[in-house]
């Protein structure tokens, strides 16, 4: 196996090696993203295995990392382990029905428009991917809907839209074993207008005016617990938390759930509503926000060199993870098939993101591994790309890093069409991959007009293509330095 060794210095110049042909291992020095010059030292047989360190201003050594194997590793077989996809739900702002969400995204039409949930006329952000007209008729009884915060609105309809399209309806689900049917659907924020509804209560009237389903509506559990309750559905059941990476922990750890022999089934994603007053300038303070109040079409740019910030958005996207020996009994329809996935952590910062994308691939190469994939059968990457500064080209040198021929190798970006939903972007995302899987069409990463030059990598741009996907991996990173990735493919039995 080849070896990969990273040495990070704290002033910010970045060490990258990789072994060459020969008996030597070229050491390539970079300031920030330019690169200046090569260095040489001779190559060792236990290299693989041992820290090397740099001459340098505080020099740290990274423990070498073995890359895959070139050769195609063999896949799971066994019927019992490999997890496939009965069935996709979704809240978005393109509504709640999954080939108009994805027609529109192939379209190319933006999802993001001005604010008007709130006055938002004094914020220096007005604008996001604002879900209008959202229905939970026929999902929630009128008196629960009335109460719930939006979060679990968005959940437990985008839940229950995945089990209908799986077959698992109410009159199914009464006929199965329940206990090995489980629930995993996380939030970045929460209940975000029950927690601020909560707080306002409490100063304005005192803690006796504080509903009692303040905490309940508030924690991050409550989507997973709620849509359990709704279904009557008793297998494993919790959250993560892990800000915009969410959703894709959630897949990681659900099917794990599924391998380990501990459900056959699971529905899995995320959930956000938090475009509301304190969501909003809560970000805005965070200065993570694009400012673009002019044009909200075109404020959402990955890769674009005008780009100045993400642009916030709301949802859920929740999948059905199901041994393929499940589905095979129950004669469900096989959308595609979830091959591994990986979680990581940058150990960096809170915000920022390691410009060196260390944690970025090696996130990547251990989804690969976990799927047991070789980086040449990859030929698609729904890209996390949230159109900040620095995200999106550490981002872009992770893949370049793990992925050495990207002459194949498309990659997109649904946020340019509906913004960031954070905790439900790698939800929907993933229901994004899976749809260009099974349509043999990419969506475009819209407004492309001014690529950053050291994107090299075939980003879409502005207009659909059509490219068959042998597997494909979807991205999430969230603030905390947390990485998560996924791997999916078409189905073949």
């Amino acid at each position: 196996m080849m070896a990969s060794i990273v040495v990070t210095c704290y002033s910010g110049s970045l060490l990258r090696k990789r072994v060459s042909e020969n008996n030597g291992i070229s050491l390539v020095k970079h300031d920030g993203l330019r690169l200046d010059h090569r260095m040489h030292i001779p190559s060792a047989t236990s290299m693989s295995t041992r820290n090397i360190s740099a001459s340098g201003p505080r020099c740290r050594t990274i423990k070498a990392m073995a890359s895959p194997t070139v050769a195609a590793p063999k896949r799971e077989t066994d019927p019992k382990k490999r997890v496939v996809i009965t069935g996709m739900g979704l809240v978005s702002v393109f509504g709640s029905d999954i080939d108009t969400f994805y027609n529109k995204l192939l379209e190319g039409e933006s999802g993001i428009s001005l604010i008007d949930r709130f006055d938002a006329s004094n914020f220096s952000v007005r604008f996001g991917g604002q879900i209008r007209d959202f229905s939970s008729a026929g999902y929630i009884d009128g008196k629960n809907d009335r109460r719930l915060d939006d979060c679990w609105r968005y959940c437990i309809v985008a839940g229950k839209k995945a089990l209908d399209d799986a077959n698992l309806g109410h009159e199914v689900l009464q006929t199965m074993d329940r206990t090995r049917i489980g629930v995993l659907v996380g939030t970045g924020m929460g209940g975000l207008t029950a927690f601020s509804s909560g707080v306002e209560a409490l100063m304005q009237k005192g803690y006796k005016k504080i509903t009692p389903f303040f905490i309940p509506y508030s924690i991050t559990n409550m989507g997973s617990a709620l849509l359990a309750i709704d279904t009557g559905l008793m297998g494993p059941n919790y959250s993560i938390s892990t800000a915009c990476a969410t959703a894709n922990y959630c897949f990681y750890a659900a099917a794990n759930h599924i391998r380990r022999g501990e459900a056959d089934i699971m529905v899995v994603g995320g959930t956000e509503a938090a475009i509301i007053p304190v969501g909003v300038g809560g970000f805005i303070a965070c200065r993570a926000l694009s400012q673009r109040n002019e044009d909200p079409k075109k404020a959402s740019r990955p890769w674009d060199k005008d780009r100045d910030g993400f642009v916030i958005g709301e949802g859920s996207g929740v999948l059905i993870m199901e041994t393929l020996e499940s589905a095979t009994k129950r004669g469900a329809t096989i959308v595609a098939e979830y091959l591994g996935g990986a979680v990581t952590c940058d150990a960096h910062h809170m915000t920022d993101p390691r410009s060196d994308g260390l944690g970025v691939s090696s996130c990547i190469i251990k989804s690969l591994e976990d799927a047991r994939v070789s980086p040449e059968e990859v030929n698609y990457v729904n890209a996390h790309a949230t159109s900040t500064l620095a995200g999106d080209l550490a981002e872009v040198n992770a893949i370049k890093n793990v992925f050495k021929n990207t002459a194949e190798l498309k990659m997109n970006a649904t946020k340019s069409l509906i913004g960031h939903g954070l905790g439900a972007a790698g939800g929907l995302e993933a229901i994004a991959t899976i749809k260009a899987i099974n349509t043999g069409w990419l969506h475009p990463t819209i407004n492309q007009d001014n690529l950053e030059s050291d994107v090299t990598i075939d980003t879409v741009p502005n207009i659909k293509k059509k490219h068959e996907v042998n597997v494909g991996i979807s991205n999430s990173f969230g603030f905390g330095g947390h990485n998560s990735v996924v791997v999916f493919s078409p189905f073949k039995p």
